[in-house]
């Protein structure tokens, strides 16, 4: 236990330290990334690895949570930093409605209805040109030109989402969770409201992804329909980040999130300009070798089999 803290704390200090040791904005901003998707990550992760419900969908949150910010810049002329809070709020009510109407049925009516409601989202916000500008985006000004501030806005979100899911499942909530994604109706049984604690944990789950979109808009400052709402780059990704990392773990999201990130940067680059350059073109190909590597070998991902990976890597050592 004193070990796990004092890595925390080790860890903790890099990460506070970081921008002022690592200069260079092409890595500070790699790192913003990857701290949003450790919030993404996370949120599908409380859903899906904790609750059972699988979301083929975060993208609707990820994108309404983006929306939500930009427009509040661009048509109401309000700080686009309140969609921070009001992108994770209007992304729970597009959450609740989902909830109520698929919650009440078994089966993979959830996630299909993700998944369809992700193309919705992005085929009204791609029409809507009055409120979306549509195809041609919403632009807007940096607050800050450093990324600095970015980087602890993102780190403070990052941290907070965890602490937070954290929390949950350390109260009753996160027991009635597990409840429910091991065995529905012996939850039921014991008399606890499925319906209502799935929500509870959709809601949750799409607050987190909404907030995780408004910094997205903050930050990059401009977003169209063919990113925020991106079946392949928001919800897969989302996915694939909760499957590396180890679903059902607190720290697997987040462990997920850098190594995709720094996976997709590194063959988009080409090795950083060493190797030729359509390696480029192959990353999305090595993510689908990765996500087949951990299935078969690290079933609960790279935190969730971590003391398998230790002994194997002993194992290697003693060997050789």
């Amino acid at each position: 236990m004193k070990k796990n803290i004092l890595a925390f704390v080790i860890l903790g200090i890099i990460f506070l330290i970081f921008p002022f040791v690592i200069r260079s904005d092409y890595y500070q901003h790699l790192v913003i990334i990857a701290l949003m998707w450790v919030v993404i990550g996370s949120s599908w992760n409380l859903l899906a690895g904790y609750t059972g419900q699988v979301s083929f969908g975060h993208a609707m949150f990820f994108g309404v949570g983006a929306y939500t910010a930009g427009i509040l810049a661009t048509k109401l002329g309000i700080s686009p930093w309140w969609g921070m809070m009001f992108g994770g709020l209007v992304s729970m009510l597009i959450g609740l409605f989902v909830g109520w109407v698929c919650f009440r049925l078994r089966g993979p009516y959830f996630a299909l209805a993700t998944l369809a409601g992700g193309e919705i989202f992005r085929l009204i916000a791609t029409n809507w040109e009055s409120l979306t500008d549509g195809m041609v985006g919403i632009l807007i000004i940096q607050t800050f030109r450093s990324k600095v501030p970015y980087y602890y806005i993102a780190l403070a979100l990052a941290f907070f989402c965890i602490y937070a899911i954290h929390l949950i499942m350390k109260s009753k909530w996160g027991y009635y969770f597990v409840s429910i994604r091991e065995d529905q109706d012996a939850a039921e049984s014991l008399g606890i409201n499925t319906t209502l604690y799935k929500n509870v944990s959709l809601l949750v789950s799409s607050f987190f992804t909404g907030m995780a979109g408004a910094f997205y808009m903050n930050y990059m400052a401009f977003i169209d329909p063919q990113v925020v709402f991106s079946l392949h780059y928001i919800s897969i990704m989302a996915i694939l980040v909760g499957i590396v990392g180890g679903v059902a773990t607190i720290m697997g999201p987040a462990v997920g999130a850098f190594v995709m990130v720094g996976v997709q940067e590194t063959f988009r680059s080409a090795f950083f300009g060493i190797a030729p350059k359509w390696i480029s073109q192959a990353h999305a190909l090595v993510f689908g070798l990765l996500v087949i590597f951990v299935i078969m070998f690290l079933a609960n991902g790279i935190v969730g089999d971590w003391q398998k990976i230790k002994r194997n890597v002993f194992r290697i050592r003693a060997s050789s």
